[in-house]
Parts: C-alpha cells; structure tokens; sequence
C-alpha cells in the first residue's frame, strides 16, 4: 500500500492527532507522550505525518528558517514506527521536508540539521555533502561553531560538547531522531560516534549536512 505524506502548520494539530501520535511509542524508548508532543506543538512551525492507509508510520515535527542569514531545515522531532517499511517511511518524510526547501529557498544550500539517538539516524544525511560528524574528519572551528548554534536552537546551548557533538540534557522525553532501519545500509563509522552515548539518559549526537542546491532542484534528496 503506497504511503500519503501531508504536511501542516503545527496550530493545525488537534489533541486526536497528538494521541494517536504517542501511541507510536507508548512502550518504548523515547517515550514522546502526548504531554511532550503538546509541547513541539508549540515549539516548531511544520508536522508532517505519514500514513499507509489509515495507520500511521510516522510523523514529525520541523521549521524552515534561516540561522544567520543561512537557509535551514532544522527536524526537532521525528519518529518512524519500527517496522519493515521504516525505511521508506523515513524517505517519505524527507523527500517532503526536502521538497518545502526547494520552495522555501530556491537556488540555495540548504542545511539540515537534527539530533540523533542512533547511527540508524545517519540514513537522513546520505546524499548530502559536508556532514559533520562523520568518520576520519577532524571538525573545524566554523563546525563547531554550527553545533553550538543548532544546540542553541534546539534549547540546550550549554549542553553540547562541540568537540563530540554530544548534547547532555536533564533526562526524561528529549526531541530527536527516532529511526531504526529495517534493511537499508548504515553510513560505515557512524557507530564510532554513539560510543558510550546513553539516548535513555537525555544524550542526542546533533549532526548537520548541506543539501545543495542543485540536488534539491533535481529531486535527488533523500539518496
């Protein structure tokens, strides 16, 4: 059965949305009720959903803005329900955010940036360039200086180290990337960088890539 994409301002969102959102994981890690969800309601622009029929597969929660001046798709919560079609969930859902880009920043760079609580996460940033952190790169001073900012605008600007890109917040439901692959191919060495990472203890790796302009336009995104 295909999967139905729609995207809406988050004011849109009614509280039966929000419920049948937290049942995706009422059982589990990360534990994003419907509490919590109420609080992303408020905290970010855009909610895409994604259903296969009339179940949901996965949702999540997005704004476009520009971060000094640079065009960005920043995700501060998405969720893809544990099952054989994860992986085209999670493409479903990027190819719409990547899609508003395009209409939202025609012939730029885009950066996307998020939190991610496993190196299944990595499977987002396949296609784009520059992504920081990534195996055998040492980042630069303007990279860390990006985590700092995305920290900051993902509400722990003092909770990052910008030399691990590692974010340590008070535990308890804590917004991120929430994917698990069901067959698709993990970025080699993205596991080095979850190393003694405790997702349960409120630790989120905060990773970041460009979408290029020309890849956007082509609809080459999510590779």
């Amino acid at each position: 059965m295909a999967m139905n994409v729609t995207t809406k301002d988050t004011t849109a969102l009614s509280d039966a949305e929000l419920a049948e959102m937290a049942d995706l994981c009422v059982d589990r890690e990360p534990n994003f009720d419907i509490g919590f969800l109420s609080k992303q309601r408020e905290e970010w622009v855009l909610v895409t959903h994604v259903r296969e029929g009339n179940k949901l597969r996965g949702y999540s929660f997005s704004t476009l803005e520009r971060i000094g001046g640079t065009p960005s798709l920043l995700v501060g919560l998405l969720l893809v329900d544990r099952n054989s079609k994860s992986d085209q969930t999670l493409k479903s859902i990027l190819h719409d955010q990547f899609r508003r880009a395009l209409l939202a920043f025609p012939d730029e760079d885009v950066l996307l940036g998020s939190r991610l609580m496993a190196p299944d996460g990595f499977r987002a940033f396949m296609g784009l360039e520059d992504v920081v952190p990534r195996q055998g790169y040492k980042p630069t001073g303007e990279d860390r200086a990006w985590g700092r900012r995305l920290a900051k605008r993902f509400g722990a600007e003092k909770a990052i180290d910008d030399q691990t890109f590692v974010m340590t917040v008070n535990p308890g439901p804590v917004g991120g990337l929430d994917y698990v692959a069901a067959k698709g191919v993990i970025p080699e060495g993205s596991q080095l960088h979850f190393k003694g990472l405790k997702p349960e203890k409120g630790q989120r790796l905060v990773v970041f890539g460009w979408a290029m302009a020309e890849a956007l336009a082509t609809g080459k995104l999510p590779k």
